[in-house]
């Protein structure tokens, strides 16, 4: 039986830090994953790997016990295993119970490798405690991605996922924020022994918008404006989330003036009846082609200007 280095499936060394851990997780995950492998057997395998790897490293108490757990390693392949005793007599110091109980809390024994069976197992599986007893084990959880457009995320969504030959809709409320994780109980990976199935966590992400920006709940938008609007003042359209709507200039409105239009934003998560505000910067647009009347006329305003500044 061949010793599984959770460090080198990772790519990661031993020293890295918990967040350098997980970065190398997602990525690999995100590369093998199986809805963008489609009947690659091999990066099937290399997914259960990974995940088997981060299920451990991820948790910085699992990690800590795998790391003295694994310099016994040798001794325990010389010994034969366990042999229902306890790796105290290997120096790890731990019981054949703190052993059954090192993993079984989010993980599961259902989707471990062989390694993890014997290893962790005492000889009889990984979902047998001291004494014989059977253990019951709660499934892996399962990661998925979920991308949505602003429009969708203002007033809410679905989206059917596939995930172990089942078919799930995933709704999201109006709001939902981007890199927002949503928790679905129960259909991560099943169980062994009869136990509680991992839950399912599907990360939402939003497509860009080409006219407006997100920050929060508030959104920003650039509206072009004439000219002789600007200075006189008078009124125009601007789109929001929710249609266009009249947007009231005031006169001698300056280029780059932002104007906030109250409740005209993202609806608040859990709370669609409460928005958040939309800010509305002013372009002014010079005229670049002038008749000559335009340009006369121009010409005496400026010269009318001058003279009342004299």
């Amino acid at each position: 039986m061949e010793y599984k280095d959770y460090y080198k499936i990772l790519g990661v060394e031993k020293s890295a830090s918990q967040a350098d851990i997980k970065k190398a997780y997602r990525a690999l995950a995100k590369k093998y994953h199986p809805d963008k492998n489609k009947g690659d057997q091999a990066a099937e395998n290399k997914f259960k790997d990974i995940s088997e790897a981060y299920e451990v490293l991820g948790d910085k108490d699992k990690r800590a016990q795998y790391d003295q757990l694994g310099a016994n390693w040798r001794q325990f392949q010389q010994g034969g295993g366990p042999a229902g005793g306890s790796y105290q007599s290997y120096g790890g110091g731990f019981s054949q119970q703190d052993i059954n109980d090192m993993f079984g809390g989010s993980g599961g024994g259902g989707g471990f490798s062989d390694f993890f069976q014997q290893f962790f197992g005492g000889g009889g599986g990984f979902g047998q405690a001291a004494g014989g007893r059977t253990r019951t084990h709660r499934g892996q959880d399962y990661q998925a991605e979920m991308e949505i457009t602003l429009e969708e995320a203002y007033s809410g969504t679905s989206r059917l996922i596939n995930t172990d030959q089942q078919q799930l809709r995933i709704t999201t409320k109006p709001g939902v924020a981007d890199g927002q994780t949503l928790r679905i109980k129960g259909k991560g990976g099943p169980a062994a022994g009869g136990g509680q199935s991992g839950d399912l966590y599907i990360k939402v992400l939003i497509r860009p918008h080409p006219k407006f920006d997100r920050k929060g709940d508030d959104l920003y938008t650039d509206l072009n404006l004439d000219m002789y609007t600007a200075i006189l003042g008078g009124e125009t359209h601007v789109n929001t989330m929710s249609g266009t709507i009249k947007l009231k200039i005031p006169a001698g409105t300056q280029n780059g003036k932002t104007l906030r239009l109250r409740g005209k934003g993202m609806p608040h998560y859990g709370k669609p009846d409460q928005h958040g505000d939309l800010y509305v910067k002013i372009n002014v647009m010079l005229p670049t082609q002038l008749n000559n009347e335009e340009r006369n006329l121009l010409e005496k305003l400026r010269d009318m200007h001058h003279t009342k500044a004299a």
